[in-house]
């Protein structure tokens, strides 16, 4: 066999090859092909085909005119409002969350909160009431229990003041003094606690006190009638406090009392502020605007979440805020900037303060900071367990002036309750 004959057949050996490679391949494309087709006449006739919904942005059409109408204090802001482009949008979390796969969570109730908490707190291990109570209990009190009394006191963080009050109260009190009666002791040493905490201090948040608001256009006989206007909360605190976290349970608080809430994410500063806040959101169907740059101006987020809310008719508007600051002036000017542009559109009902309950009388200087740039009208302690550190409720509500309102005793989503008095108390005791 020649070389010739050799090259033709190895010539009709490759052709055969290509053609059998080409056949399979258009096979393959036609039975795709009509898979694709299928899927999509399937699609049509079920109504998946259609374009899904699209989560609408928040409106960017705000003029600066609008937010700086208020005088001559108002024209000096910086330019804040949100441009058309989309800086500011609004991140409809529960619309999007659950269509992902993510059930819709039903928040607990305020009441059950408070049965837990009651509960939680009588099963606590409490050296600082445990002590207390054996100190008083003895037969007869030396000076130096006295001053074991006013050192246990310290270490609970009660604060100087309130300890040599509180010292000097129960050597008055015969109770103590003319007996070693446990159940007498316990009730005076309960008294003075109470006393001290505050029983009788309205401990509401303000957004949920009687509504009042704009008057509104009303027929013959109606004319006291007003608009509702949103409840506004304005969360400040040092990073760390569990600000964000107890922003996001206030809101699960507010909707377990069926009320409609958004969230404004105004701390810009710490990236994972808005992811975190727009977590909490979702799980409970809560709006939250957010700006899409990091560093924006938090003034502008603040005035975006209050124009959606008024349009929105909610009952409430949370507004989280940075708490990595550098120095005081600083705090002073970017809290007060928030609270003024915020204002331009609803009146600020309430500013809470978050304060880390562990961190005891380390925490008071950074309260006092806050408190001067904003004015705070309530106190959020985290981390309260009812351990030694739990006299910081008396030293932080006689420092600043103003109740604490809410507590949060765990790492639950509905670890967070209103302070009861009473019960913080006796969990103390127990």
């Amino acid at each position: 066999m020649d070389s010739s004959m050799i090259i033709a057949i190895v010539v009709i050996a490759i052709v055969v090859i290509a053609a059998l490679i080409a056949a399979v391949l258009v096979v393959r494309s036609r039975r795709h092909r009509g898979e694709s087709n299928t899927a999509s006449e399937a699609d049509e006739s079920s109504g998946a085909g259609a374009p899904a919904a699209q989560v609408p942005s928040a409106p960017g059409s705000a003029s600066l005119e609008a937010a700086t109408s208020g005088g001559a204090q108002a024209q000096s802001e910086p330019a804040f409002a949100p441009t058309a482009t989309g800086d500011v949008e609004s991140a409809a979390s529960a619309a999007a969350s659950p269509a992902a796969g993510h059930p819709m969570e039903t928040p607990e109730s305020a009441g059950s909160r408070i049965t837990r908490l009651r509960a939680r707190l009588a099963k606590s291990s409490n050296p600082f009431g445990r002590a207390l109570f054996n100190i008083l209990a003895k037969d007869h009190l030396a000076e130096s229990d006295w001053e074991d009394v006013e050192d246990t006191l310290l270490l609970a963080d009660v604060g100087a003041d309130a300890s040599a009050q509180l010292v000097e109260e129960l050597r008055n009190d015969a109770r103590v003094t003319s007996t070693s009666d446990p159940v007498q002791v316990r009730d005076a040493l309960r008294a003075k606690l109470l006393d001290l905490v505050g029983t009788d201090t309205d401990r509401r948040l303000n957004a949920d006190k009687p509504v009042t608001g704009e008057p509104a256009a009303t027929q013959p006989g109606t004319s006291d009638a007003t608009v509702a206007q949103p409840g506004v909360i304005i969360m400040v605190g040092v990073n760390g406090t569990g600000k964000t976290t107890t922003a996001g349970k206030l809101a699960r608080l507010f909707v377990a009392e069926r009320k409609k809430v958004i969230m404004g994410a105004a701390d810009t500063f710490r990236a994972a502020a808005a992811d975190q806040l727009e977590t909490w959101g979702a799980k409970v169907g809560v709006r939250v605007v957010r700006s899409e740059k990091d560093g924006a101006d938090p003034a502008s987020v603040a005035f975006e979440a209050a124009q959606q809310a008024k349009d929105a008719d909610a009952d409430v508007l949370i507004i989280d805020t940075a708490g990595r600051l550098q120095n005081k002036a600083n705090l002073m000017d970017e809290l007060g900037k928030i609270r003024r542009v915020t204002e331009k559109i609803l009146p600020v009902d309430e500013v809470l303060l978050v304060l880390d309950a562990t961190t005891g009388q380390n925490g008071m200087a950074q309260a006092k900071v806050f408190a001067e740039a904003i004015g705070v009208t309530g106190v959020v302690l985290s981390k309260l367990d009812g351990s030694a550190k739990g006299g910081i409720v008396i030293a932080v509500q006689q420092e600043l002036g103003v109740p604490v309102k809410l507590v949060g005793l765990g790492e639950g989503p509905d670890d967070l309750a209103p302070f009861d008095a009473p019960a913080f108390v006796d969990g103390i005791l127990a």
